[in-house]
């Protein structure tokens, strides 16, 4: 099961040791006082944490995921494009960062586990964030994407990515962030998501989210993972907490095999039912929460091509508009704009430009990761 940031009351109390401190454990979840003292990193020296920058304390105890961590996800914090690269500047984002989510959101601290600045500055978010990578174990729960925040860890990326892309020191600092979370927690380069993959946004920005297919090959790189090990297509891993432009995909594809969604991005009781049923008829394990699996995906999406129409269409060329392709119109109908924004799409993720949406294509089209995308 995975863990929303207030659901904490709902769960029992019990308590138990960990790392030679005691904490409390609500259901799955840890709970570690928030005003706890935290040392510099020995193991991370290159990660600003908290009592470093001066952060405040969180207003409520921060709670510890009993989940499995199974992806990083990425934001643009839609701050101002900066030139100001300094450590000083990278402190008082920071401290701006916090003071928002806090102030004006209401949450009870910083709600990315950490925080990349434009000069390249990797600073704590959430506290106990930099703690829990040094444990790799179990992650703060954060409050960066409702429905993955106790699985899932959040970094926020300085600056407005909708245009402009991040400066190299940003990308440089993020791409070592990204290999020592995903080596502490037991991910892979495939396992890095946006923010707008699991939640209705513009974050991280169509010009930064094109970047990703170099980020990930990146890490890959770093992590010295041989090819052969890399899946053919990691998809995103929508589920009945989630509401995003990956879901809304799922319910036109869902329509086109004979269920009745409105097709709004919303993740409701009547698509957790359909999910199902299609699971059950189609010879495909039913997932816990509605989890939409590589089994589920791959029984659902359908090869597409010139002159195709209907739902799946309508998704393709949905997605493709929210990603920034302005020629593609929801037309209904696999028109050339479509093709060509589709064969534009397949050259970002180095898959053969024919302009017909296989799988691989799909799975890149809704965020996902494919082989062909990912090399050293």
């Amino acid at each position: 099961m995975r863990i929303h940031e207030h659901e904490v009351d709902r769960r029992t109390l019990f308590r138990v040791g960990l790392g030679g401190a005691v904490v409390a454990v609500i259901g799955t979840e840890l709970v570690l006082p928030g005003t706890a003292t935290a040392t510099p990193s020995a193991e991370f020296p290159w990660i600003i944490d908290c009592d470093t920058w001066g952060a405040r304390p969180s207003s409520s105890p921060i709670q510890i995921s009993g989940n499995t961590t199974n992806k990083i996800i990425l934001h643009h914090m839609a701050f101002p494009n900066v030139t100001d690269y300094s450590r000083d500047h990278a402190i008082q984002l920071a401290k701006d960062c916090q003071n928002l989510h806090m102030d004006v959101n209401g949450w009870a601290d910083t709600g990315q586990h950490f925080t990349v600045s434009r000069g390249g500055y990797v600073l704590e978010g959430r506290h106990q964030s930099l703690s829990t990578l040094e444990a790799g174990q179990h992650q703060v729960i954060a409050a960066h994407c409702p429905g993955e925040n106790g699985n899932a860890i959040g970094i926020e990326n300085e600056g407005t990515y909708v245009t402009e892309t991040p400066p190299q020191a940003l990308l440089d600092s993020l791409v070592t962030l990204c290999v020592t979370v995903c080596r502490q927690f037991g991910l892979q380069a495939w396992d890095i998501f946006g923010h707008w993959d699991f939640r209705v946004t513009d974050c991280p920005g169509i010009a930064f989210y094109a970047q990703f297919p170099m980020v990930r090959s990146r890490v890959l790189a770093a992590m010295g993972t041989p090819h052969s090990a890399i899946p053919a297509r990691r998809w995103p891993d929508i589920w009945r907490f989630v509401d995003s432009p990956v879901v809304q995909v799922a319910q036109y594809l869902l329509n086109n095999v004979g269920y009745d969604l409105t097709a709004d991005g919303s993740f409701g009781v009547d698509m957790n039912a359909a999910v199902a049923d299609f699971q059950t008829t189609s010879g495909i394990p039913v997932t816990p929460d509605a989890t939409f699996d590589l089994a589920t995906w791959e029984a659902l999406a359908p090869v597409l091509g010139k002159d195709d129409a209907g739902p799946p269409v309508d998704a393709i060329q949905f997605m493709l508009a929210r990603k920034g392709y302005t020629d593609v119109t929801p037309t209904g109908t696999f028109d050339h704009p479509t093709k060509k924004a589709v064969q534009d799409l397949q050259r970002l993720h180095r898959l053969t430009p024919d302009g017909k949406v296989d799988l691989s294509t799909w799975c890149a089209l809704v965020g996902g990761s494919v082989r062909e995308a990912l090399r050293a």
